[in-house]
């Protein structure tokens, strides 16, 4: 038989694959069409079938065997009705010329009765046929045959709606899937937040997206610096160079946390922090001195392994002042958290005049930890644009209130 295709061909497929209708599971409100179809017309079968672009496909049947699905394009009769646009209505196939070769009528199951009504979209697209068949010829009635077109129109609306709820189910996942989006964005965008600022300010940032700034009269400013950078990079690849900066102020990243320390900043080599502030206490001088004995400690350790390697030592400077500051957030795009004042000027001065390996300390520092730990005088010290000022070094914690030999961590004694 002769096959013909529909002249609007790639939109009719275009449409049918829209509907995501091939190869679904059945689904009783067709299968009961089919059924309807048959009764009403005294037919033994009915199918609902879609045409793609190789085969017939059934969608529901009644009264074929269970594992008949599609057939042929090529030897399909509904094929001929989605070309027709029309009714089409055979009542004896083995005498008309169309069909009566098909394997369909020859062999197989031997038709000799059909009656299909295309399925046609409202653009006017034939997707398929609602067919009834029979194993001998037979006549259908007028009213028959308009009751068959009338389940065809069932037959798009049940399939129209099910487009639309397949469509709503896709609109509800695409905005499950956006409001997921939205919550990990949102949940990231505070994760980095709180990584730029403490908790209390990025909650007060977000609130009233501002920060007031806050005068503190009583904080502990601690500034590290590796001496010898410039040597040390001169000898190393750049990518080593950052790595090795990037462990190092991880590492110091989770000392800060462990004292309560507020991490504020890093230039270059230098790392500075804050304790007392954003969150006031009255530990923080002894929060910072312990948080300076345990970076030096790791950097003791690590420089031992270093020096069996024959690789220059990672040397710092830690200086620390204890005062009043003013915080706050800086930065529109880019928010900064900082602080100024005489206080971070003077801690910066007594990082630079320490000495490498050591924890230079100031008096005011000083005079609240001595109880606690063991210093040495340095003396009045001169300071670039402050003149002498008075600076120890900050050994360890005394062994009354050590709970090891080094003296690096506090026993209970130690905070009473």
């Amino acid at each position: 038989m002769d096959i013909a295709i529909p002249a609007n061909e790639p939109e009719r497929l275009e449409a049918l694959a829209s509907y995501a209708i091939l190869d679904s599971l059945p689904e009783i409100g067709f299968d009961e069409i089919t059924e309807l179809a048959a009764q009403i017309c005294d037919c033994p079968a009915a199918l609902i079938s879609f045409v793609d672009p190789s085969r017939q496909w059934m969608k529901a049947k009644y009264g074929l065997p269970p594992d008949l699905c599609e057939c042929p394009r090529e030897i399909s009769i509904c094929q001929a009705t989605i070309c027709n646009n029309d009714i089409l209505y055979v009542p004896d196939l083995v005498s008309d010329q169309r069909f009566n070769t098909s394997p369909l009528v020859t062999t197989g199951l031997q038709l000799r009765f059909y009656c299909g009504v295309p399925l046609i979209t409202q653009d006017g697209y034939a997707l398929g046929t609602l067919c009834v068949i029979d194993f001998k010829s037979r006549e259908l009635s007028f009213e028959q045959r308009e009751a068959l077109r009338r389940l065809s129109r069932q037959t798009m609306v049940h399939l129209e709606l099910r487009r639309q709820l397949l469509e709503r189910n896709e609109m509800l996942r695409q905005l499950e899937k956006a409001r997921d989006c939205a919550v990990a964005e949102k949940s990231e965008s505070e994760r980095l937040l709180l990584n730029i600022l403490p908790p209390s300010i990025a909650a007060e940032l977000k609130a009233s997206e501002r920060v007031r700034p806050r005068f503190f009269d009583s904080a502990t400013v601690i500034f590290i610096d590796f001496t010898g950078f410039t040597r040390i990079v001169e000898m190393m690849e750049p990518a080593s160079v950052i790595d090795q900066l990037d462990q190092h102020f991880t590492r110091f990243d989770d000392i800060i946390a462990k004292h309560r320390l507020e991490k504020l900043k890093t230039i270059g080599d230098a790392y500075l922090a804050v304790g007392g502030v954003p969150e006031p206490n009255r530990s923080h001088p002894m929060d910072a001195a312990l948080c300076a004995l345990q970076i030096l400690d790791h950097l003791s350790k690590l420089n031992r392994q270093r020096e069996k390697l024959r690789l220059p030592p990672w040397l710092a400077r830690i200086g620390i002042n204890t005062g009043p500051v003013i915080a706050g957030v800086v930065g529109k795009h880019k928010f900064t958290y900082d602080i100024w004042g005489n206080t971070v000027n003077v801690a910066e001065r007594v990082e630079a005049a320490g000495v490498p390996g050591r924890i230079s300390i100031s008096e005011t520092t000083w005079q609240h930890i001595k109880g606690r730990f063991e210093t040495e005088a340095r003396g009045a010290v001169e300071v670039k644009h402050k003149g002498l000022v008075n600076m120890y070094f900050l050994d360890r914690i005394k062994p009354e209130y050590s709970s090891d030999p080094a003296g690096l961590a506090p026993n209970e004694r130690f905070w009473k």
